[in-house]
């Protein structure tokens, strides 16, 4: 045993008159977990500042006025393209299409027959859709 007991209690050992300290000793080990666990609060945030950076982010803008879009659903064959042409001759297809992958958030350009897209009421009678610029 390490010190005497008296009265339920354990007094420290005397050496040399003297009480001996209690020292804490890490191992390297011991100092790499200590640090894992100080820096995993600052981990945890990072990850979940990761994995939210794609969410929207909310704004007072009120949004399109209601009645300013209608959809089109693409049939079989359609292209952005097509329907860019369709909405939009005497526009750049390019941009239409640029536009409509914007509005509707699309990954790609590629649409399948079925898909309701979005387009602007503006666009089909071959007026440019505001978009803020």
């Amino acid at each position: 045993m390490n010190g005497a007991v008296r009265n339920g209690s354990v007094e420290p050992r005397f050496v040399g008159g003297t009480a001996r300290p209690t020292r804490l000793r890490l191992t390297v080990r011991g100092r790499r977990v200590l640090a894992a666990l100080a820096a995993l609060p600052a981990v945890i945030a990072l990850s979940a500042a990761v994995i939210g950076g794609g969410a929207a982010l909310a704004t007072r803008d009120a949004g399109a006025p209601a009645g300013s879009f209608h959809t089109v659903t693409v049939a079989a064959g359609d292209s952005l393209w097509s329907i860019a042409e369709e909405i939009a001759p005497d526009r750049d297809p390019r941009d239409v299409v640029d536009e409509l992958v914007r509005l509707n958030a699309l990954d790609s350009v590629v649409v399948r027959a079925g898909q309701n897209l979005a387009i602007p009421t503006g666009a089909d009678r071959g007026e440019a859709p505001d978009d803020g610029r």
